[in-house]
């Protein structure tokens, strides 16, 4: 078990520089075995997903390189065998391996996807689309098995329900192989959707409108990659930074943004009085002393992000007087809750969704354990401002999402240690 150690109240100052998306580079990779050359990836993060990633692509003979933050693949002799169930487990976007092997292969059987606890997060969605594109599914002993027919995957016109970001990267990847064309309305509009996109439209795939909610794509018999994917800066890792630097900073200058990303965030601090610089690729966070309480709902994009709920928690408890979060997208996004009011935080979470956090002017550091990423990334802004040493457990679920976390931290000023941070063993 992983644990990050912190003494608390060291002032921060200085510059950090965001690595990759996160949430692009986890649909990145499984759509890389779509092409029929090798292909190669820049800014990927390292982090614990990537790890668990490399392990499902080497069960499938997919040989991979990461090392200085570029990812190399070689999809080309590719096999269909079993996932390794204990690396799908451990990440919930093992579920991209669906619509990847289903475009490579006409068809997949994963079992299903694990990953943070943060409440229901059903795939009908998903299942949806891919029967419409003309494929069989169903589920046994927790195992999706998805077919195709002779004729395989032929372009439809779908409607999602429900917003969902997966199901539309899921069915990007189905389709962008598929016969004739396909039409995916009220999709997600995340920039990691047109990362993605990009990343298949620069292999030779015809994918038009990612962006908007609706996409079009026209498939294509063949994919080959020809350069390096940049892969676009992580806002979540830059909004986690931003805040403990408003919590805790005498200056410091977030490097390696898209600040168009990151505006239903960065408005909210301003309203709360951080008086942001902003310029084309990086954010200076004053000292900030006095700060105003707020009022976040979130939304899917470009509305204000649940990734980012619970990182901002912590600096709600500096404001004077009561905040509210309403998190409309995983309203069970709340177990970060218990663990700040163990550190004097004056925070409660109410049905629907609804989190209220009172001015909470001395936070004290003691043992939390981080549940799932995000609440994880709370206790690590708590910690930075609590007295006396924060202990993390089960820091794995944190170092899932956020690279190099003591060193980025420590090069700010803080005092923060990580043990037992142990990568799996990824040898191609």
């Amino acid at each position: 078990m992983a644990k990050i150690l912190i003494k608390g109240g060291k002032r921060l100052h200085g510059e950090v520089t965001i690595c990759g998306a996160k949430n692009s580079t986890v649909a990145l990779i499984p759509a890389s075995i779509l092409a029929s050359t090798p292909v190669r990836f820049d800014m990927v993060p390292d982090i614990l997903d990537v790890y668990n990633l490399q392990l499902i692509l080497k069960s499938m003979n997919v040989s991979s390189d990461f090392h200085d933050g570029f990812l190399e693949i070689d999809p080309t002799k590719i096999i269909k065998a079993p996932l390794p169930k204990n690396a799908i487990k451990s990440l919930r976007a093992s579920y991209y391996f669906m619509g990847a092997l289903l475009g490579r292969f006409g068809e997949a059987i994963v079992t299903f996807p694990g990953g943070d606890n943060i409440g229901p997060r059903p795939i009908e969605q998903h299942i949806k689309g891919f029967k419409a594109l003309g494929a069989s599914v169903h589920e046994e002993n927790d195992t999706i098995y998805i077919t195709t027919g002779s004729e395989g995957l032929h372009g439809a016109e779908i409607f999602f329900d429900k917003v969902s970001v997966g199901a539309t990267m899921n069915l990007i990847m189905a389709s962008v192989k598929a016969k004739g064309l396909t039409i995916l309305e009220n999709v997600a509009r995340e920039p990691e959707i047109i990362d993605l996109a990009t990343f298949l439209n620069n292999m030779g795939a015809n994918i038009r409108g990612a962006g908007t909610d609706t996409i079009r794509i026209s498939g294509v018999p063949i994919l080959r990659s020809s350069a390096t994917h940049t892969i676009i800066p992580d806002r979540i890792e830059a909004g986690t930074y931003i805040t403990a630097a408003a919590a805790m900073g005498d200056g410091v200058t977030v490097k390696n943004v898209i600040p168009e990303h990151l505006e239903s965030f960065t408005s909210k601090l301003i309203e709360m009085g951080v008086h942001l610089r902003i310029s084309e690729d990086e954010i200076f966070v004053p000292a900030t002393h006095r700060l105003s309480p707020v009022t976040i709902t979130t939304a899917p994009f470009p509305g204000f992000a649940t990734d980012l709920q619970q990182p901002i928690s912590p600096l709600l408890m500096k404001a004077d007087g009561l905040s509210t979060i309403i998190d409309t997208i995983y309203p069970q996004r709340i177990r970060h809750v218990v663990e700040l009011r163990r550190m004097g935080g004056d925070i409660s979470s109410l049905e629907g969704g609804v989190i209220q956090i009172n001015s909470s002017p001395r936070l004290v550091g003691t043992e939390v354990q981080a549940a799932e990423i995000r609440a994880g990334a709370a206790l690590v802004v708590a910690g930075l401002m609590a007295d006396g040493q924060t202990t993390i457990t089960h820091a794995e679920h944190i170092l899932r999402g956020y690279e190099k976390i003591q060193d980025k931290l420590n090069g700010l000023g803080a005092d923060v240690e990580v043990e037992n941070a142990n990568m799996p063993t990824t040898a191609s």
